[in-house]
Protein backbone atom coordinates (compact mmCIF):
# COMPACT_ATOMS: atom_id res chain seq x y z
CA UNK A 1 0.00 0.00 0.00
CA UNK A 2 1.28 3.42 -1.24
CA UNK A 3 1.91 6.17 1.84
CA UNK A 4 -0.91 8.92 1.30
CA UNK A 5 1.21 11.30 3.05
CA UNK A 6 4.45 10.67 0.40
CA UNK A 7 3.78 14.07 -1.34
CA UNK A 8 3.85 16.09 2.16
CA UNK A 9 7.19 18.31 2.11
CA UNK A 10 6.92 18.42 6.29
CA UNK A 11 7.54 16.25 9.61
CA UNK A 12 4.19 15.11 10.93
CA UNK A 13 5.63 14.01 14.11
CA UNK A 14 7.91 17.91 14.51
CA UNK A 15 4.48 19.64 13.83
CA UNK A 16 2.61 17.59 16.21
CA UNK A 17 5.16 18.60 18.50
CA UNK A 18 7.08 15.72 18.81
CA UNK A 19 11.06 15.52 18.79
CA UNK A 20 12.73 13.36 16.70
CA UNK A 21 14.46 9.85 17.84
CA UNK A 22 18.32 10.33 17.25
CA UNK A 23 21.06 7.82 17.87
CA UNK A 24 23.84 8.91 20.21
CA UNK A 25 27.05 7.78 20.37
CA UNK A 26 29.56 8.20 24.09
CA UNK A 27 32.82 7.37 24.94
CA UNK A 28 33.58 6.38 27.97
CA UNK A 29 36.96 6.24 30.01
CA UNK A 30 38.51 5.69 33.07
CA UNK A 31 42.24 5.42 33.99
CA UNK A 32 42.30 6.03 37.83
CA UNK A 33 40.88 3.85 40.58
CA UNK A 34 38.45 1.36 40.59
CA UNK A 35 38.08 1.72 36.52
CA UNK A 36 36.12 -0.86 35.55
CA UNK A 37 33.38 0.69 38.89
CA UNK A 38 33.75 3.89 37.05
CA UNK A 39 32.32 2.69 33.65
CA UNK A 40 29.95 0.26 34.96
CA UNK A 41 28.86 3.61 36.80
CA UNK A 42 28.65 5.86 34.00
CA UNK A 43 26.86 3.05 31.80
CA UNK A 44 23.99 2.79 34.59
CA UNK A 45 23.89 6.70 34.96
CA UNK A 46 23.48 6.87 30.79
CA UNK A 47 20.93 4.55 30.65
CA UNK A 48 18.63 6.29 33.62
CA UNK A 49 18.78 9.15 31.95
CA UNK A 50 15.20 10.16 31.03
CA UNK A 51 14.05 10.53 27.60
CA UNK A 52 17.46 8.03 26.27
CA UNK A 53 17.26 4.53 25.59
CA UNK A 54 20.47 2.15 25.54
CA UNK A 55 20.99 0.60 22.52
CA UNK A 56 24.20 -1.58 23.19
CA UNK A 57 27.41 -0.81 24.70
CA UNK A 58 30.85 -1.98 23.69
CA UNK A 59 33.05 -4.62 25.11
CA UNK A 60 35.67 -3.23 27.34
CA UNK A 61 39.13 -2.05 25.84
CA UNK A 62 42.50 -1.58 27.38
CA UNK A 63 44.00 1.57 25.89
CA UNK A 64 47.31 3.50 26.10
CA UNK A 65 47.01 7.24 27.22
CA UNK A 66 47.02 9.71 23.76
CA UNK A 67 47.73 13.28 23.63
CA UNK A 68 50.06 15.47 25.79
CA UNK A 69 50.01 13.93 29.02
CA UNK A 70 51.43 10.13 27.91
CA UNK A 71 53.16 9.41 31.54
CA UNK A 72 49.87 8.04 33.56
CA UNK A 73 47.91 5.04 33.79
CA UNK A 74 46.10 2.82 30.71
CA UNK A 75 42.49 3.65 30.53
CA UNK A 76 39.68 1.54 29.83
CA UNK A 77 37.18 2.51 27.26
CA UNK A 78 33.82 1.51 25.88
CA UNK A 79 31.33 3.42 23.68
CA UNK A 80 27.54 3.26 24.67
CA UNK A 81 24.96 3.95 21.85
CA UNK A 82 21.46 5.31 22.79
CA UNK A 83 18.15 6.91 21.17
CA UNK A 84 17.27 9.46 22.24
CA UNK A 85 14.94 12.64 22.22
CA UNK A 86 16.91 15.26 23.98
CA UNK A 87 18.99 18.02 22.45
CA UNK A 88 23.08 17.91 22.16
CA UNK A 89 23.39 20.77 24.75
CA UNK A 90 21.07 18.34 27.56
CA UNK A 91 23.23 15.67 26.57
CA UNK A 92 26.53 17.31 26.61
CA UNK A 93 25.41 18.63 30.58
CA UNK A 94 24.39 15.08 31.13
CA UNK A 95 27.39 13.63 30.35
CA UNK A 96 29.14 16.52 32.53
CA UNK A 97 27.04 15.67 35.35
CA UNK A 98 28.09 11.97 35.14
CA UNK A 99 31.95 12.91 35.13
CA UNK A 100 31.39 15.27 37.92
CA UNK A 101 29.04 12.56 39.81
CA UNK A 102 32.34 10.20 39.42
CA UNK A 103 34.76 13.38 40.64
CA UNK A 104 36.47 14.09 37.08
CA UNK A 105 38.94 16.76 38.23
CA UNK A 106 39.91 18.88 34.89
CA UNK A 107 43.74 20.28 36.02
CA UNK A 108 45.90 18.87 33.62
CA UNK A 109 44.49 19.05 30.01
CA UNK A 110 44.39 15.46 28.92
CA UNK A 111 45.63 13.84 32.08
CA UNK A 112 44.77 11.17 34.56
CA UNK A 113 40.93 11.07 35.26
CA UNK A 114 38.16 8.64 37.57
CA UNK A 115 35.96 8.93 34.43
CA UNK A 116 35.86 10.40 30.90
CA UNK A 117 32.41 10.70 29.04
CA UNK A 118 32.56 12.53 25.90
CA UNK A 119 29.28 13.05 23.73
CA UNK A 120 30.93 11.79 20.09
CA UNK A 121 27.62 11.92 17.66
CA UNK A 122 23.92 12.48 17.94
CA UNK A 123 22.39 11.33 14.82
CA UNK A 124 23.36 12.77 11.59
CA UNK A 125 23.65 16.64 12.67
CA UNK A 126 27.14 18.45 12.14
CA UNK A 127 27.70 21.17 15.10
CA UNK A 128 30.28 23.72 15.62
CA UNK A 129 29.44 26.49 18.69
CA UNK A 130 32.04 27.02 21.60
CA UNK A 131 30.51 24.91 24.23
CA UNK A 132 29.99 21.86 21.43
CA UNK A 133 31.30 20.39 18.25
CA UNK A 134 29.20 17.43 16.87
CA UNK A 135 30.72 14.94 15.86
CA UNK A 136 33.39 15.37 18.35
CA UNK A 137 36.28 17.36 16.96
CA UNK A 138 38.96 14.28 17.40
CA UNK A 139 37.07 11.10 17.45
CA UNK A 140 37.83 10.66 13.66
CA UNK A 141 41.47 10.58 15.55
CA UNK A 142 40.78 7.56 18.41
CA UNK A 143 41.31 4.05 17.95
CA UNK A 144 39.76 3.95 21.65
CA UNK A 145 36.34 5.60 19.66
CA UNK A 146 36.38 3.74 16.76
CA UNK A 147 37.55 -0.08 17.68
CA UNK A 148 34.35 -0.36 20.35
CA UNK A 149 32.33 1.99 17.79
CA UNK A 150 32.79 -0.30 15.05
CA UNK A 151 32.24 -3.32 17.32
CA UNK A 152 28.32 -2.59 17.97
CA UNK A 153 27.74 -0.73 15.29
CA UNK A 154 29.25 -2.09 12.62
CA UNK A 155 27.64 0.51 9.27
CA UNK A 156 28.72 3.47 11.82
CA UNK A 157 29.38 6.48 9.75
CA UNK A 158 30.71 9.86 11.77
CA UNK A 159 28.92 12.64 9.76
CA UNK A 160 31.11 14.20 7.65
CA UNK A 161 33.97 12.36 8.14
CA UNK A 162 32.88 8.34 6.53
CA UNK A 163 32.43 5.01 7.48
CA UNK A 164 33.73 4.18 10.71
CA UNK A 165 35.71 1.24 9.07
CA UNK A 166 37.62 3.60 6.79
CA UNK A 167 38.53 5.78 9.57
CA UNK A 168 40.11 3.33 11.19
CA UNK A 169 42.58 2.75 8.57
CA UNK A 170 43.88 5.86 9.06
CA UNK A 171 44.72 5.56 12.70
CA UNK A 172 47.24 3.67 14.71
CA UNK A 173 45.60 0.62 16.74
CA UNK A 174 48.79 -0.51 18.38
CA UNK A 175 47.55 0.83 21.53
CA UNK A 176 43.63 -1.12 22.36
CA UNK A 177 43.40 -4.56 23.39
CA UNK A 178 40.42 -5.96 24.06
CA UNK A 179 39.87 -7.03 27.49
CA UNK A 180 37.17 -9.97 27.99
CA UNK A 181 38.16 -11.09 30.99
CA UNK A 182 36.47 -7.63 32.41
CA UNK A 183 32.49 -7.42 31.69
CA UNK A 184 30.11 -4.30 32.14
CA UNK A 185 26.42 -5.09 33.68
CA UNK A 186 23.84 -3.79 31.59
CA UNK A 187 21.17 -2.22 33.46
Amino acid sequence: MNDPNAHLDFDLDTMAGLKPLRSVVFSVGSNLGDRLAFLQGAVNAIASTPELRLVEVSSVYETAPVGMVLEQPDFLNIVVLAESTLASMVLLERALAIENAFRRVREVPGGPRTLDVDLIAVGRGTRNRPEVTLPHPRAHERAFVLIPWLQVQPDADLPGLGPIVDLLGLVDLSGVRQRPDLVLDLP
